[in-house]
C-alpha cells in the first residue's frame, strides 16, 4: 500500500489514472519537462505515470502525487526513484509551471526526506541533477543539500549527487 503523507498545503498520494491529464501535459511541455528526458507524447507520458505506479510495488518506496489540499488540483510529484541500471537512488520532483515558484517542491521534499528518514529508516537521502539545472540545485542547497561526489550516469551526463539532512537538522541548521 502506498502511504499518504500530508503538509500544511499538499497531499502526497498514490498516482493514479486521473493524474494522466497532468502528466501528459507536463511532459508534452519541453520547457517544463526538459530535465526528466521529455518532450514525451502521450503514450511515454503513459509509461511515466505507470512507472510511478510500479516502482512503488515493486521497490517499497516511490514518486508521490503532489495534489493542492485547497483545490484538489494535481500540481507534480515528489518521492523517490532508483530505476533500474542506475548507480543509487534520488529524492526527485516535478511541479506544473502554473504552480512553480510557491515552495511546494520544497515543501513536499521536506514530507518526503522525512518520510526516508523516519519510517524507511535510511541513512542517508541523496538526490543528483544535471549541471544546468540551477532551480533543481538551488533548492537542494537551500534545504541544506552538501555535495557528496561526482557520478557518470547511464545517460551519458555527469552529475553532482548530494545527501540531504534529516528534519531535525534542516529545522535546526546543524
Amino acid at each position: 500500500m502506498i502511504p499518504t503523507l500530508r503538509t500544511d498545503r499538499l497531499i502526497l498520494r498514490a498516482p493514479a489514472q486521473r493524474d494522466f491529464e497532468t502528466y501528459q501535459a507536463f511532459f508534452a511541455d519541453e520547457a517544463a519537462s526538459g530535465f526528466y528526458g521529455g518532450p514525451f507524447d502521450a503514450v511515454r507520458a503513459w509509461k511515466v505515470l505507470a512507472g510511478h505506479i510500479g516502482h512503488w510495488h515493486l521497490r517499497g518506496y516511490g514518486v508521490w502525487v503532489l495534489e493542492r489540499r485547497d483545490t484538489g488540483r494535481t500540481v507534480g510529484g515528489c518521492g523517490f526513484s532508483w530505476p533500474s541500471g542506475w548507480p543509487r537512488c534520488e529524492l526527485t520532483w516535478w511541479i506544473v509551471p502554473a504552480a512553480r515558484r510557491q515552495g511546494l517542491a520544497t515543501e513536499a521534499s521536506r514530507a518526503a526526506i522525512a518520510f526516508a528518514y523516519g519510517t524507511l529508516g535510511w541513512d542517508q537521502v541523496e538526490t543528483h541533477m544535471r549541471d544546468e539545472n540551477a532551480g533543481a540545485r538551488a533548492l537542494v542547497l537551500a534545504m541544506g543539500g552538501e555535495t557528496i561526489g561526482r557520478e557518470a550516469f547511464p545517460d551519458g551526463h555527469e552529475r553532482d549527487v548530494f545527501v540531504l539532512p534529516g528534519p531535525s537538522a534542516a529545522r535546526t541548521g546543524a
